[in-house]
């Protein structure tokens, strides 16, 4: 007699189940994405997982939304509100927190070092920074390495923020491009005011802790000084009284105006609104070295400061600069693509299989900013073109910026706001500043961010501060 198996004990998942191995998974291209910023998050959010095999490689295993960072570092906005979990597509994505050190392209390999500490020791929260140049507590070469093999490879991994070599700013500035620095900002601010309030301290000393200097004059810049200013005037006055009257912001900047890439009728109402606010503004003015405490200015001298945020545009990527195999800009710090943004070998000739999008990549036809929205929209059309791609559809046509405007926040309540492609068509709405130019910057950036869960607590914060102020414990 034959037994036969019984399924009637069976639970009802078993009784449904097919029992034989898929090599379905092994059947798809794999997709390698490097760095998730703006590039690459949002290549990862459109890519179809289903038809990719998909790879993310990262320091962060999270998206900052920069432009809300200065919010967060004065307490406007809580930190969860500006970052985006990279995890939040797994288990179909897999996701490694690491650094790229280096590429093989003949092999199709990466070479990899975890972006964690080496076990079992822990890395202290507050002091590591994947993007901050010079801050990491664990660079690529202290841990074992590991290689992640391609099929096409999305190249996004950003860049650093720039120090033109000044003696001194890795170790004792602050940079504003992560959230981690948006803490170490908040939790600096107060600090200060803590310090100054000790009895020990002269009315010198207080002025020279309640000294916040912001060196760069470009959006990022005045959007920090602009939000600094509403904490000092609002919160900090009212628990701070005798402090807040001793505290100072000024804005160096090495060009002769702020804000170069607006229209000098915005510039010269931001300029205007922030002498009226008590922001000094010095533009001209060359940083020769930084101290403990001090800043040595060409045109001032000794400058002491309780607070330094260097804000000074963008610098290669040590992985872009280690890449020889192809065509790059003559500052060595981006990857030059074709319009369709694949990459372009040392002899000019574009590679099918790698894309290189964000601060870390160019079009060499035509030259774009490196901005969020530059990135955000070449990661737009990456991402339907890879799904083309594994498609067999068509995807020839080239890739084409939208410029859709600038805007910065100037403090109480405030904005200015431009669009140069709507100026030269004369549509409305093309230049706008003052309240109107806010309500456009708040709504732009609720519209703009990426989860129903941001969509939710941005506003949501916007309301508690504007009802109960901001919280203002350090911790």
């Amino acid at each position: 007699m034959i037994l036969r198996p019984s399924f009637t004990k069976l639970p009802p998942l078993q009784r449904t189940a097919r029992y034989f191995s898929s090599t379905t998974r092994l059947q798809k291209e794999r997709l390698v994405i490097l760095g998730s910023g703006w590039g690459g998050y949002e290549v990862l959010r459109r890519i179809d997982k289903k038809r990719w095999n998909v790879t993310i490689v990262s320091p962060n295993n999270y998206f900052n939304f920069t432009p809300l960072l200065a919010g967060c570092a004065t307490g406007t906005l809580e930190f969860r509100c500006a970052i985006e979990p990279v995890r939040r597509f797994a288990p179909s994505v897999t996701a490694y927190s690491a650094w790229c050190d280096s590429i093989d392209f003949k092999k199709k390999v990466l070479h990899c070092m975890p972006a964690t500490p080496p076990y079992p020791h822990a890395s202290p929260s507050d002091t590591f920074n994947a993007h901050s140049e010079g801050k990491e507590v664990h660079r690529p070469g202290e841990g074992p390495s590991f290689s992640v093999r391609y099929d096409k490879l999305v190249i996004a991994v950003g860049a650093y923020s720039q120090t033109f070599n000044i003696p001194g700013v890795k170790k004792h500035a602050h940079f504003l491009k992560d959230v981690r620095d948006a803490r170490a900002i908040r939790s600096r601010i107060y600090e200060c005011f803590e310090q100054a309030n000790q009895p020990v301290l002269s009315d010198i000393q207080r002025r020279n802790l309640l000294n916040f200097c912001v060196v760069g004059g470009g959006p990022t810049g005045v959007e920090f000084a602009a939000e600094l200013h509403d904490l000092l005037h609002a919160e900090m006055a009212r628990h701070y009284p005798n402090l807040a009257r001793l505290s100072k912001i000024t804005l160096y900047d090495v060009a002769p105006s702020i804000l170069g890439m607006f229209d000098g009728e915005l510039i010269k109402y931001t300029e205007k609104s922030f002498r009226r606010d008590g922001i000094s503004i010095l533009t001209s003015h060359h940083v020769e070295k930084v101290e403990a405490g001090k800043l040595f200015v060409k045109e001032q001298g000794e400058v002491p400061f309780g607070l330094l945020v260097w804000s000074t545009g963008l610098a290669p990527n040590p992985l872009i600069g280690s890449i020889t195999e192809l065509k790059k800009d003559n500052g060595m710090r981006s990857i030059v693509t074709d319009a369709h943004l694949n990459v372009l070998k040392a002899d000019g000739t574009p590679d099918s299989d790698i894309w290189a999008i964000g601060d870390a990549a160019m079009i060499e036809s035509a030259p774009l900013p490196a901005t969020a929205q530059v990135a955000n929209q070449k990661a737009k059309y990456l991402g339907k073109k890879l799904n083309k791609i594994v498609k067999d559809q068509d995807h020839s046509e080239p890739f084409e910026f939208h410029n859709q405007g600038s805007l910065a926040y100037i403090g109480d309540w405030k904005a200015i706001y431009e669009r140069p492609e709507g100026k030269e068509k004369g549509a409305p709405f093309s230049q706008e500043y003052g309240r109107v130019a806010w309500l456009l910057w708040r709504s732009a950036y609720f519209t703009m961010t990426l989860s129903f869960r941001n969509k939710i607590l941005v506003p949501f914060y916007w309301f508690l501060t504007w009802i109960f102020g901001r919280d203002i414990t350090r911790f």
